[in-house]
């Protein structure tokens, strides 16, 4: 009986967090932004208050599902997040790793579906923020590279989505080929969520039967010079970088497990 009573209310306060996530989205957008976009100036200050903003939405977002019960979390290393400049790359297992990412690293950057410039509740955060979206065709790696030696720290999920229930994180090579473009070493995140929750194809009022364990590991860092030969071109530098990735988390999420 206590079991399904606190499902149902994990059901309801999961309602309420993602009511409260839009109401402040459309806050920023209405509020917060415009006061930012004509008293702010230059651009890079705006896009920094921006930033900020964002980072401060996420840090009450994931304290108000923390707080009401939805889920529980853990953070190991996260004073790695805290340095300039910095690539890191997580997995996805589900919908909130963002916030918790954003809400964990300073002066974060993100590279984004295109789909959220349409969305009326994060339009406004994506555009003031100037986060990268990942529709912009061939300039994004120029854009994340220019982000990460600007002192940025550029968030990247290189699943391009959620991992789904069964099977492993598959890699594409947007990460790699900025890491390699950039010559920046790799801060990775390893994101374990116990039972799953608010993963692929999941409605949000599918919690599961008991409240979420979050377990957030940022390993040290990836070297990505041994990556780069002289003579291989930066395609085939970025393949062994990203083949690198897959087994790395592979074998840390089956260490997790075990």
């Amino acid at each position: 009986m206590l079991e399904r009573l606190d499902r149902y209310w994990r059901i309801w306060a999961t309602a309420l967090c993602f009511a409260g996530f839009g109401m402040g989205g459309l806050f920023l957008r209405l509020v917060a932004f415009p006061v930012v976009q004509f008293t702010v100036w230059p651009r890079s200050r705006r896009t920094a208050a921006g930033r900020w903003l964002v980072r401060a939405s996420m840090i009450a977002f994931v304290w108000m599902m923390s707080t009401l019960g939805v889920l529980k979390y853990q953070v190991r290393g996260g004073e790695k997040l805290k340095r300039g400049g910095r690539l890191v790359v997580a997995n996805h297992p589900s919908l909130i790793d963002v916030a918790f990412l954003i809400s964990l690293v300073r002066r974060p950057d993100c590279v984004v579906k295109g789909e959220l410039m349409r969305n009326p509740f994060t339009r406004g955060p994506v555009r003031v923020a100037g986060f990268i979206c990942n529709d912009s065709g061939v300039g994004i790696v120029q854009d994340a590279v220019a982000s990460l030696k600007s002192g940025n720290n550029l968030i990247i999920f290189p699943e391009g989505t959620r991992t789904p229930l069964s099977g492993q994180p598959r890699l594409q090579r947007g990460a790699a080929n900025v890491a390699v473009r950039a010559g920046v070493d790799i801060t990775p995140v390893v994101i374990r969520c116990r039972p799953r929750a608010l993963t692929k194809g999941e409605k949000w009022y599918q919690v599961p039967q008991r409240r979420a364990q979050f377990d957030i590991t940022v390993g040290d860092d990836i070297a990505v010079a041994p990556f780069i030969e002289r003579n291989a071109g930066e395609a085939l530098s970025a393949r062994r970088l990203t083949d690198h990735l897959a087994r790395y988390f592979a074998m840390e999420l089956a260490r997790v497990d075990a």
